[in-house]
């Protein structure tokens, strides 16, 4: 009796071992289970990282520049004669600079080719870096190398004066780099427009007289402005406008081929300037002598006919 007791303890003692056993090993393999999910996961991230890392960060990127004016309004292709125009392009990046820019209108659409600074982007994509990142390959613009080695891109333009999405593939840092693009109307020839409709003395039926108009200054930095609302004469059925600018360093003014001299002698620089019409854009170049070298900026003037009142 004694030995069956010893056997049956025994046997009970080598099925306990045997339970601790499988648990263990269940266990075990529970643990390996838990390990092979962080590993899947800490390679998820890291994958997830990797791709966010395609695109560079406000901290690995110079302060950006706005480039975007609150009076600029887009101009699209339907509003401009076919052709092929040198035009400049503000760019919201100092590492981003354009040397020269050609920007071809046809069939009612725009594109540029813009001659680059340096040598340091392999691509463009005409969105964010985030849009490129997720991109397929051929959405990017490659480069193509002038006869003077710069490397050239042919972009399409959507509107001037507005901003424009533009990354820029970094070959040295293997990342995306977000800029805004701005191709300025201000600097291409007159003859680029349409012919603008207008408002005129004759419409308005204004009698000779003294009025007040409100006018704004469109294009050059942004900075300067004129004194509105302005003085207009008009004699004859002909308007003039006494512009001021908020800035003494204005020595002439050109309209056309008529050049403009000031009519003051000390304060910000003052002119009288015949007004063609109201409600479009006047085009006018002023040259300034605040730099060390005389430049000459192109502007327009818009007068509202709306707000024409007698002085």
């Amino acid at each position: 009796m004694r030995k069956l007791q010893k056997l049956a303890a025994a046997a009970a003692v080598l099925a306990l071992i045997g339970s601790m056993s499988l648990g263990a090993l269940a266990e075990d393999e529970t643990e390996k289970l838990s390990q092979m999910e962080e590993t899947a996961q800490a390679a998820e991230q890291e994958t997830e990282q990797s791709s966010e890392a395609g695109v560079a960060t406000a901290a690995e990127m110079v302060t950006p520049e706005e480039v975007v004016e609150d009076w600029m309004v887009p101009i699209t292709a339907d509003q401009l004669n076919d052709g092929a125009y040198e035009i400049e392009v503000a760019s919201s990046s100092s590492m981003f600079k354009i040397d020269k820019c050609e920007l071809t209108v046809a069939d009612g659409e725009m594109s540029a080719v813009m001659t680059m600074n340096g040598t340091g982007y392999l691509y463009l994509f005409m969105g964010t870096g985030e849009e490129a990142v997720k991109a397929q390959e051929e959405d990017y613009i490659p480069f193509v190398e002038n006869e003077d080695g710069q490397h050239t891109y042919e972009v399409p333009v959507e509107a001037l004066d507005a901003g424009i999405d533009c990354a820029a593939f970094s070959k040295r840092k293997e990342q995306w780099y977000d800029r805004t693009l701005v191709f300025l109307a201000s600097s291409l020839p007159e003859d680029a427009r349409k012919e603008q409709e207008m408002t005129t003395v004759e419409d308005l039926a204004l009698a000779d007289g003294e009025y007040l108009v409100e006018v704004a200054l469109e294009g050059g930095s942004g900075k300067t402005t004129v004194a509105s609302p302005a003085k207009l004469t008009v004699e004859n059925g002909e308007a003039t406008a006494e512009i001021i600018f908020s800035s003494p360093y204005y020595d002439y003014v050109l309209l056309g081929d008529e050049k403009f001299e000031p009519v003051n002698e000390e304060g910000d620089s003052t002119f009288l300037i015949p007004v063609k019409g109201f409600d479009y854009q006047m085009a006018i170049t002023a040259d300034t002598i605040a730099m060390s070298t005389p430049h000459e900026i192109d502007y327009h003037l818009c007068f509202d006919s709306a707000t024409i009142a007698e002085e």
